[in-house]
């Protein structure tokens, strides 16, 4: 864990943070009103799948969903378009896929951040034939740079064009840990 003194100086794990772009605190407050707005939106015979697309979305999808207020099924998908680096490659690779059926169901997937639009872009189509009765998609962070089919519905923040990291987000697997987001 970093300490406070690494953390007041800029330092984490001896790289520069730039600084502090949401604390926890901010976070926490908007997660609430997403879960809100979320259990709004579902009628009683909404059959709700929430799909987390990990590594990146499991702290907030555990927070999200612990506070939608109506019944509801999880199942994960495991993407990635980043590896190492700070920059997607545009290569998506589904490294696992869902177990649960779609068919019929009101699907949101979560996403930790939408950047380049590249992952959301691949899963719309296999998602949609598997021919859900909704499928919306639910970001903690949207970058806005690209517009998307279907527009994402639920998102937490409007990011900087940054590289992001802390609350689930990493930088080659670090930086997960941090419960709140900085940008390198």
């Amino acid at each position: 864990m970093s300490t406070s003194s690494e953390l007041a100086s800029g330092q984490l794990g001896g790289r520069a943070m730039r600084r502090v772009v949401y604390s926890e605190e901010q976070i926490a407050e908007r997660v609430a009103e997403m879960a809100q707005e979320i259990t709004a939106h579902f009628g009683p015979d909404d059959e709700l799948l929430v799909l987390g697309l990990l590594k990146g979305s499991f702290i907030f999808l555990a927070d999200l969903v612990r506070r939608i207020d109506r019944p509801l099924h999880l199942d994960f998908l495991v993407a990635s378009s980043y590896g190492s680096d700070t920059v997607s490659s545009g290569d998506l690779q589904l490294l696992y896929d869902p177990g649960a059926s779609l068919e019929g169901r009101s699907v949101v997937i979560v996403e930790d951040i939408v950047d380049s639009g590249h992952t959301l872009q691949r899963l719309f189509p296999l998602m949609r034939a598997r021919e859900p009765r909704s499928l919306d998609v639910c970001t903690l962070l949207h970058k806005r740079l690209v517009s998307l089919d279907p527009e994402v519905r639920w998102v937490g923040f409007d990011a900087p064009r940054e590289f992001l990291v802390g609350y689930g987000l990493d930088h080659a697997e670090d930086f997960r840990h941090l419960p709140f987001i900085a940008s390198l």
